[in-house]
């Protein structure tokens, strides 16, 4: 087994670690019972395309230099894992007794100053030191989020 071998095996690892942790633990387990989730739109799609691609040629290449199997198996996985992350997982936000999950960190809901909402369907909420863009999936989740702003805050 080779030093990539062995680089794949643990960027596999983290990321199936990341899906899992994404899809169950959070929405489960931490911070308590979820009260609302709400689908967000998709970013960086193309990005993902490109490591895809990448991947790709790094399997292609693997293939023509009589690689080992092993690496080329990992690089499939690989690809199917980015595939998952980018395309088949969906983002969202995720609200809690005390707080939300946004871009997998947990944000309370004292640290909200403002919210305001922009003529692009952009959710703003303001922090203390930064501002949140939540652009989400469909524009009536926004009516939910702010009703829900209104009856548990």
């Amino acid at each position: 087994m080779s030093v990539t071998d062995i680089g794949l095996m643990v960027i596999i690892a983290l990321a199936l670690l990341f899906a899992i942790y994404d899809e169950f633990i959070v929405d489960y387990f931490l911070k308590g019972k979820t009260r609302l989730k709400i689908g967000l739109h998709r970013l960086n799609r193309v990005d993902a395309l490109i490591f895809i691609g990448l991947v790709c040629i790094l399997i292609y290449q693997n293939i023509t230099s009589n690689g080992t199997v092993f690496t080329t198996t990992l690089l499939l996985v690989l690809v199917l894992m980015a595939c998952y992350l980018a395309y088949i997982r969906r983002p969202k936000i995720i609200f809690k007794a005390d707080g939300f999950f946004y871009a997998n960190f947990f944000i309370k809901y004292d640290r909200i100053k403002n919210m305001n909402l922009s003529e692009d369907g952009f959710l703003v909420i303001g922090l203390e030191k930064r501002r949140l863009l939540i652009k989400v999936k469909q524009l009536d989740d926004l009516e939910t989020i702010y009703n829900f702003f209104l009856t548990n805050n």
